[in-house]
């Protein structure tokens, strides 16, 4: 019988783009989120990563092989003022993952963290090890996840990984995103101005090298770390990130202010050395490559902001 590669999350940013990598190169998906749907025709089961018992019955009709586990709230700018909804979904949402994968046996478990997780962090390069601090639900949730499936690898042997991921842009992301404003500014011919954020630095990856990275963790064997930081390599200022969308997109204007981005946390460069040498990841997506890319989707798909 075959087996399959339970995707949770799958409407999401980052799963729709892993489920769309592995059944490209021809593994068999199941895809979950909280409602059925397609998306570019590809059917999308109906199971919250919160129902137990509607993910062991999943396993029941399906048999897995691996867990890809991406759902949950997206960030902390979604349903801040919700924070034990976040807990449910986030951490219960995990833990119930974990338990389908302890009583399945043998799959590993791949998932979808964040570097928001760390919270401000020392000078970098910030490595794996670093002490986590989250000042937010978000990452406090993302936290405290990656400890649940490590206490699961730890216990019970499951083979459990975390991708610490920094702040992903690129198609189909719909949660804010100050690269495709900039960017839907200049298609409406529209001067962008940011009120902050002219000394604030963000790592920015593009969609399809935090995909990679994903399929990257679920397919190497006997991996020695628990987690791994994923970045798009770049370590730059918000006013130097629109300095690269007005050299690469015709007609962008933006001016960056001065001050911190006051609904996020400053971080050092993080130190991707560890995925390179065990996942094989290196980004490929520059940021200039990457924006004229995400430029000429948004307007081949007509979103205008």
């Amino acid at each position: 019988m075959s087996e399959y590669v339970l995707v949770t999350g799958a409407i999401g940013l980052i799963g729709h783009a892993v489920r769309t990598r592995l059944e490209d190169r021809g593994d068999k998906v199941i895809a979950i989120d909280r409602i059925a749907t397609s998306i570019d025709g590809r059917d999308v089961l109906e199971c919250d990563v919160t129902d137990a018992h509607g993910l062991h019955a999943i396993a029941r009709r399906f048999p897995l092989r691996a867990i890809v586990h991406c759902g949950a709230f997206s960030g902390p700018m979604v349903s801040p003022d919700h924070p034990m909804q976040m807990i449910r979904v986030n951490v219960g949402g995990t833990a119930n993952v974990g338990e389908l994968a302890r009583v399945i046996g043998g799959i590993r478990l791949v998932f979808a963290s964040t570097a928001t997780a760390y919270g401000a962090t020392p000078k970098g390069p910030v490595p794996e090890n670093t002490v986590m601090e989250p000042d937010s639900m978000y990452g406090a949730s993302k936290a405290a996840s990656e400890q649940i499936l490590n206490a699961y690898k730890r216990q019970f042997g499951v083979d459990t990984v975390s991708i610490r991921l920094t702040w992903v842009y690129g198609p189909r992301r719909t949660t804010a995103c100050l690269i495709r404003k900039m960017l839907t500014d200049a298609m409406a011919g529209r001067p962008t101005q940011i009120p902050y954020g002219r000394d604030f630095p963000r790592q920015y990856i593009h969609i399809n090298d935090a995909a990679d990275a994903m399929v990257a963790a679920l397919d190497r064997p006997n991996l020695p770390q628990q987690a791994y930081n994923i970045s798009g390599g770049s370590w730059l200022t918000l006013s130097e990130v629109a300095e690269a969308v007005m050299g690469v997109i015709p007609g962008a204007r933006v001016e960056v202010l001065p001050g911190d981005d006051p609904g996020d946390m400053h971080q050092e460069r993080f130190d991707i050395s560890a995925a390179e040498r065990d996942l094989g990841y290196r980004p490929k997506m520059s940021l200039e490559r990457g924006v004229t890319s995400y430029f000429d989707w948004l307007k081949a798909n007509g979103v205008t902001a």
